[in-house]
C-alpha cells in the first residue's frame, strides 16, 4: 500500500516539471511583453525616442510612480474607438459562423470517410497553409479585382462585372479562406471519435438522420465547435493585413486603428491602451462562447 502513496508525489512533480516549459514559454513571450504593453499604455507621448515618457523617476532619493490613465479615458471619449472595436466584433463573429457553416460538413464527410482516404482529404485541408498568408491575400486580390479573373469570365459569358475588391465582402472572403483549416481540423478532430453506435441507437429509437445529428452528433461535438470558433475568431477580431489589402480606405477595424496609432501618428501611449482594452474586452465574448457552447474545463 505504501509505494502508490510514494508514486503520487513523483506523478504530481513529473506533471509539474512537464508545465514547467510551456508556462515558461507564456511568461517570456506574453507576459513580459504584455507588461511593456502595459507600462507604454501608463506614459504619455514624447517626441523622442522611444515616443513616450517614463512612469518612474527618481527625485531625492525617492521613486515617484506617475501613472497617465488618460489614454484610456480617450479611448471612451472617441467614438472612433469602441466603433472600431465593435465593429471588428461583428465582423470576425460572422465570419467564424460562416466558417462555421462551411467546415462542419467538410469535418463531418472526412470523419466520415474510408480510413485510407481520410489523409489525403486532410492534406487537401492543410495544403493552403503551406504558402504563405499575404500570398493568398493577393491571390484573392487577382481574383476579385475588377480586372481579375471572376469579372474577366462574366465579361465572357455576357454579365455586367460586380465590384467586389474594397468591400466587406472581400474582408469576409478573405477571413473565410485564410482561416477556414482552423475550424476543419477541431472540428475533424471531435467527430472522428464519436460513436457510431450512439448514432445506430438514436435510429433504432426510432430518430431519422436529421434528428439523431441534432440531438446525438451536433452535442457532442461542442468542443470541436468551440475550439475552432475560438481559433477563428480571436485572431480574426485583430486582423490587419485582410482590411488593409482587400478592404476599403474606410474600413474601420481594430487592427487598422492600432497600426494607425503605432506608425502614422507615433502615439504609442494611445496604442498601447487600445491594444490593452482589445485584449481586455476580448475576454468577454470568448468566455460567451464557452458558456454556449456548454465547453468545461
Amino acid at each position: 500500500m505504501s509505494a502508490p502513496r510514494r508514486r503520487a508525489p513523483l506523478a504530481r512533480m513529473g506533471r509539474a516539471l512537464v508545465a514547467l516549459a510551456p508556462m515558461a514559454w507564456l511568461g517570456v513571450f506574453f507576459l513580459i511583453p504584455f507588461a511593456v504593453v502595459l507600462r507604454v499604455s501608463l506614459a504619455e507621448p514624447a517626441i523622442a525616442r522611444p515616443p513616450f515618457t517614463d512612469i518612474w523617476e527618481w527625485a531625492d532619493g525617492v521613486l515617484t510612480i506617475i501613472l497617465n490613465f488618460g489614454n484610456y479615458l480617450f479611448l471612451l471619449e472617441d467614438p472612433l474607438y469602441y466603433t472600431a472595436y465593435l465593429n471588428s466584433i461583428w465582423m470576425a463573429a460572422s465570419a467564424t459562423l460562416i466558417c462555421l457553416v462551411i467546415a462542419y460538413p467538410m469535418a463531418l464527410a472526412i470523419a466520415r470517410a474510408a480510413p485510407r482516404r481520410r489523409p489525403m482529404l486532410l492534406m487537401l485541408v492543410v495544403l493552403p497553409f503551406w504558402t504563405s498568408f499575404l500570398l493568398r491575400m493577393y491571390a484573392l486580390i487577382g481574383l476579385m479585382a475588377p480586372t481579375g479573373f471572376v469579372n474577366t469570365l462574366l465579361e465572357a459569358l455576357g454579365f455586367a462585372p460586380i465590384v467586389m475588391l474594397q468591400t466587406d465582402f472581400a474582408v469576409y472572403a478573405g477571413i473565410v479562406t485564410g482561416y477556414m483549416p482552423l475550424m476543419v481540423l477541431p472540428l475533424y478532430a471531435t467527430l472522428e471519435k464519436l460513436d457510431d453506435s450512439l448514432l445506430e441507437a438514436a435510429h433504432d429509437l426510432g430518430a431519422g438522420p436529421t434528428r439523431a445529428f441534432l440531438t446525438v452528433t451536433l452535442p457532442l461535438s461542442a468542443p470541436g465547435i468551440a475550439a475552432g470558433c475560438l481559433l477563428v475568431f480571436i485572431p480574426a477580431v485583430g486582423e490587419y493585413v485582410i482590411p488593409a489589402l482587400l478592404g476599403g480606405p474606410d474600413q474601420l477595424m481594430i487592427g487598422k486603428v492600432l497600426w494607425t496609432e503605432f506608425f502614422n501618428n507615433r502615439d504609442w501611449p494611445v496604442a498601447s491602451a487600445v491594444a490593452i482594452a482589445m485584449l481586455a474586452f476580448l475576454a468577454l465574448p470568448i468566455m460567451f462562447i464557452r458558456n454556449a457552447l456548454g465547453v468545461k474545463e
